[in-house]
């Protein structure tokens, strides 16, 4: 049996928004909207796997603040499982750096107006029930 592989979505959350990342890359993905986040490294921590890739792809500190309980299935053997999670202060805002080409900050009402990835789509669901919008 393969190992899986653990990829780390964050539910960004500021003034009671979601932040939405638009794939640039690769090309079967550009287009689509995500949960930011990436690859979890082997020895690493998933929740310092999540602070690690919001440097690298939006620029900013982030620290991860809970859980959203479930996993879902990316292609194998990657998995994706997400955590809440909130700007510290003085982090600036953030920036489309790597593997995307827009961000949004989404309200509640506008969560389903981006094309979200099919993969995506439960994490952002479960996110929802658990959604802070005082964050």
């Amino acid at each position: 049996m393969t190992e899986r592989i653990v990829v780390v979505g964050a539910a960004l959350q500021r003034d009671g928004r979601l932040l939405a990342a638009r794939r640039s890359a690769p090309p079967e993905l550009a287009g689509r909207w995500e949960l930011p986040g990436g690859k979890v490294e082997p020895g690493e921590a998933p929740e310092a796997a999540l602070v690690r890739e919001l440097r690298e792809e939006l620029g900013v500190d982030a620290e991860p603040v809970e859980r959203v309980p479930g996993e879902w299935p990316l292609r194998a053997p990657y998995v994706l499982r997400v955590w809440t999670a909130r700007l510290r202060p003085g982090s600036g805002d953030p920036k489309p750096l790597e593997d995307h080409d827009e961000l949004r900050w989404l309200a509640p009402g506008e969560v389903w107006d981006v094309d979200w990835l099919d993969q995506d789509v439960p994490a952002v669901k479960a996110t929802l029930l658990r959604w802070d919008t005082s964050a």
